[in-house]
């Protein structure tokens, strides 16, 4: 069983929840959109900003932080991107750092976007 974590995050028209918990773990996959459900301009530093706060977010919404991260798997267009991911991901995440791989894709379902975060964290989901 799968509770939803309900949060402020743009309401997708996909069939899709933004955040579930499943027996204590978090599951997560956050995009660079802003509250008008648009993908933020301004390249990668501004998209991984984003992505990371919208993380974060919702991390508070579950009633955790980024310190329950266990897990961050994340995708990027440009391999030439992971440095500025990696130095804004250390302005977000302190150690003990969650396990974490660094995957480049051809594309994102949306073309703009740069970079998408897939995160799991422990969590509670007691109500």
């Amino acid at each position: 069983m799968i509770t939803p974590v309900k949060t402020d995050l743009f309401a997708s028209k996909a069939p899709l929840e933004w955040a579930v918990i499943g027996n204590g773990l978090l599951f997560t996959a956050q995009i660079p959109i802003g509250a008008d459900g648009q993908v933020v301009e301004g390249g990668i530093e501004a998209q991984t900003r984003q992505t990371l706060d919208n993380l974060e977010h919702t991390l508070e919404c579950a009633g955790a932080g980024l310190d329950s991260l266990t897990q961050v798997l994340i995708y990027v267009t440009d391999r030439d991107d992971l440095a500025t991911v990696n130095r804004i991901y250390a302005d977000y995440v302190t150690p003990p750092y969650p396990n974490r791989a660094a995957i480049v894709v051809s594309g994102f379902a949306r073309e703009e976007m740069r970079v998408e975060m897939v995160a799991y964290a422990a969590v509670s989901n007691d109500e």
